[in-house]
Formats: C-alpha cells, structure tokens, sequence
C-alpha cells in the first residue's frame, strides 16, 4: 500500500503522513529523487492526496500523474484532498484526467485545513495554536476515513451532481488561473539574492542569476516561495506584499 503526495506548504504532508501511518501505508512525496515506477508498479492500493487550487489538482501534481498513467490502470485509488473551505469535487477532480474506469476509487475524501495564502485580505492568516481547532477536526476526520477504509465502506466525496456543479463553477477558471500564477513577481527593492526560494521551489521555476532572482513563468501557484521569503519579496498570483507568513503545521 503507498501514498503519494504533493504538499506547497505543509498542509498535505501532514494529512497524508497522519493517514498513512494509521493505514501502514508507504508514504513519499512526488518531489522526491525516487524510482516511482518501480514503486507504483509495486503497490495495488494507491492513496493520492494533493491541496486543491480552484477545485482542480495543481499543476505539478496532474503532471506527475500523467506520467505515470499507465502504472496506474487497474490500481484501487484512495484519493484524500486538502481544501480551506470547500471545493466542490475536488477528489473527483483526479479520475478526470483519466480514461473511463482506468481504476476504481475506494475512497474519496475532503479534509479542510488552514489558509496558507497569506496576501489576500479576505482570507485571515493563523499559526501554531490558532490552527488546533481546525487540526484537530481535521485528525478526526481522517481518523474516520481510516476506519472506514480498514472496514471496506466506500464513501466518495466529491463524486455527487451537487458536487460536480460546485466545482464547475470553481474550475471554469482554471486555465485562466493557472496562466495568472505563472507570473511570478520578487521586488527588487526588498529581494536580497538569497536564493532560497530557488531552492525550495518544487517546478525548478526560479534560479538565482548574477546576483537577481529569474523566474521561468512555469509556478504552480503553490505558495511555498511566498511563505518562506525571508524578506516577503516574493509573490504569486496575488501581488500584494505580505504581512505576515504562513508557518505550516
């Protein structure tokens, strides 16, 4: 059994490590220098879990599953998504991409967690103990996932017409999303070279060059950069300088 994951800022991780330690499932993030296909030719059972941008995976993680599509026809699918308040179908969002009964999902669930865009005034911004409530409802309902997953109840979250015209009304955007956080702006008046945000950058979007901070218009708007600039010089898809970071779980 494996759980393959992509986290931006924490969230996710934390949901698909807490997950997989309760179910013995092998967890990695797609990030990692790995033989995935060894390992997903490996494993029947397959846990995905990935935070939703606007009812639709992220960009990195749709690639990396296109990638591996044909190691994953015929697996059982456990798909567990992240959101802040609600996505619509999110989970479903996943079988999408893929030919009509390419697999079968045994389980689909929404796990609300905290808000990581930190330059947006509509969406406050909590850390450390702020976040416990919502943590703690969130354990919770993993918990019942698990146990429901362990008992081979299926519940498929997302999957419903309701659902589906939820997110449609949120992912009639993607494309216009998704070309709005490829620009990715750093203010030269407050970037300092340091080159971190090359580092940590999971698209190898941003490279440090003679002493400047390039960019490569290829972000997948997942807000790592933007929480983790030691100078808040850096933003995507909202431009507004941040006044206070995201400090992850």
């Amino acid at each position: 059994m494996l759980t393959l994951y992509f986290s931006g800022t924490g969230n996710t991780k934390y949901a698909a490590e807490y997950l997989s330690k309760i179910l013995g499932f092998k967890c990695h993030s797609i990030e990692e220098d790995i033989d995935f296909e060894r390992i997903i030719g490996e494993h029947l059972r397959i846990c995905v879990c990935y935070p939703i941008y606007g009812s639709r995976m992220p960009r990195i993680f749709k690639e990396f599953v296109m990638k591996y599509k044909k190691l994953l026809e015929g697996k059982e699918i456990i798909i567990l998504i992240t959101q802040l308040i609600g996505s619509g179908d999110g989970a479903r969002a996943f079988v999408d991409v893929f030919p009509k009964n390419h697999f079968s999902v045994i389980y689909a669930e929404h796990i609300n967690m905290p808000n990581n865009v930190c330059n947006f005034f509509l969406l406050p911004l909590k850390n450390g103990a702020d976040n416990h409530k919502m943590l703690k409802r969130a354990n919770a309902k993993i918990d019942k996932a698990c146990k429901n997953i362990k008992n081979g109840k299926i519940i498929k979250r997302g999957f419903n017409i309701f659902s589906s015209i939820a997110g449609l009304m949120q992912g009639v955007f993607e494309n216009q999303m998704n070309e709005r956080g490829k620009k990715v702006r750093i203010d030269g008046d407050y970037c300092n070279a340091c080159g971190l945000c090359a580092d940590i950058c999971p698209m190898k979007n941003l490279s440090l060059s003679n002493g400047q901070i390039k960019h490569n218009d290829n972000c997948t708007i997942c807000y790592r950069c933007v929480n983790k600039c030691p100078m808040k010089a850096i933003t995507t898809f909202f431009h507004s300088k941040p006044k206070k970071q995201y400090q992850g779980l």
